[in-house]
């Protein structure tokens, strides 16, 4: 399946299609199409009057971002539990996991700060080691990290699938085989790989996903999600705890009974009230994805990446990002990156600096034409 690119942009971007910008600054963050837009504007606007909005209509929204989120990959509905920011799932393993005195958790370094201070934070006051595993040449040591799963008492690994500075990709499925034949639980940043990559949890053996949606799921701020395997869910007491995530509160006309019996699904992580006009846009934003296809996406982007790592190291600038296991992010070590930043604002190309490198991300809706203008201003 091939995308139509031209027709993605008229009908969801046309601010691509008059020129106003060269978006490769999803990783930071992502447009927003414009169905997804007129959805959040609809629901505010019944939110407006909200006798307007049916009780159903409201919590639809979380019921579809739920349903779409778990076929992107590959999860049971249950298994799914939204929240608005990556930092929510990362926090949920930091805090409910069986961790104490003496146990280790092991994370690579260079790590973006939100798979970092909850663990900080959690090992000070939970009394676990957290140990950090020195990056090589500046990439993430797969080797050193499979090597610090053999300490003694390693009770989980966490990392990002994706680099937010390199755009290196972790090799999940051979982290995963590593943990689950040592026992070890796998936590997995997910925000810079989902949409770029194509990820399946009934192939790859992770315990527990954290992503948020505002960068390459093209959804609003406020919108995220956390896997949980299912195994997991019943062994994980919430934290914090949600008037709703017990079982029965869904009926509204009977919430006096306090009976602390949690959900049996993920729901009983999700902390109420959610941000429905920013699901509503996120139920939206998934939609549109499944309809290009994520494999469609997937090679679309890959093909992207590969022109402009290409263009960069015909032009002699140092490319960081490696070629042989990238995502949608290349990182580029220009001489003097300030000047080449420069440049590219004023080509009207939207990029990120990123420890001192240039960091471009292009997507589905990128052309090879636009490439070529962010290669010329390089």
């Amino acid at each position: 399946m091939t995308l139509d690119v031209e027709r993605l942009r008229r009908e969801e971007f046309p601010w691509m299609v008059d020129g106003e910008s060269v978006c490769l600054n999803v990783a930071s963050t992502g447009p927003l199409p414009a169905r997804t837009v007129r959805a959040q504007q609809e629901f505010t606007r019944k939110r407006a009057a909200p006798h307007r909005l049916s009780h159903e209509e409201q919590f639809g929204v979380l019921s579809d971002s739920r349903e779409r989120i778990a076929r992107l990959i590959g999860a049971d509905v249950e298994e799914i539990a939204l929240s608005v920011n990556t930092g929510a799932g990362i926090n949920l393993a930091a805090w409910t996991f069986p961790l104490g005195k003496g146990d280790v958790v092991v994370i690579p370094d260079l790590e973006f700060p939100a798979n970092v201070y909850p663990w900080m934070a959690a090992a000070e006051s939970r009394g676990f080691t957290l140990v950090r595993v020195p990056a090589r040449s500046g990439l993430l040591d797969e080797e050193a990290l499979l090597a610090a799963l053999d300490r003694p008492r390693v009770r989980l690994l966490a990392v990002s699938w994706v680099g937010f500075s390199t755009g290196a990709v972790a090799d999940l499925d051979a982290l995963g085989r590593a943990c689950r034949a040592r026992g070890i639980r796998f936590v997995v940043d997910a925000m810079q790989g989902l949409g770029p990559l194509v990820l399946d949890v009934t192939q790859t053996p992770v315990d527990l996903i954290a992503c948020g949606g505002q960068k390459w799921l093209l959804s609003p701020w406020g919108t995220g999600f956390t896997y949980v395997r299912r195994s997991l869910v019943h062994e994980l007491a919430p934290q914090p705890v949600s008037w709703m995530g017990v079982q029965g509160s869904d009926d509204f006309s009977r919430l006096l009974a306090y009976d602390m019996t949690w959900r049996a699904d993920a729901r009983r992580f999700e902390q109420i009230t959610l941000p429905f006009q920013d699901f509503a846009g996120m139920a939206t934003s998934l939609e549109l994805l499944h309809e290009l296809g994520p494999a469609a996406i997937a090679a679309h982007t890959r093909r992207c990446v590969e022109a402009l790592m290409n263009g960069a190291a015909e032009r002699g600038i140092p490319v960081a990002t490696p070629k042989s296991r990238h995502a949608g992010i290349v990182s580029l070590r220009p001489a003097d990156a300030a000047a080449v930043s420069a440049r590219l604002t004023a080509a009207r190309v939207e990029h990120s600096m990123r420890e001192g490198a240039i960091r471009l991300a292009p997507y589905c809706y990128t052309t090879l034409g636009e490439i070529e203008i962010a290669l010329q201003a390089l």
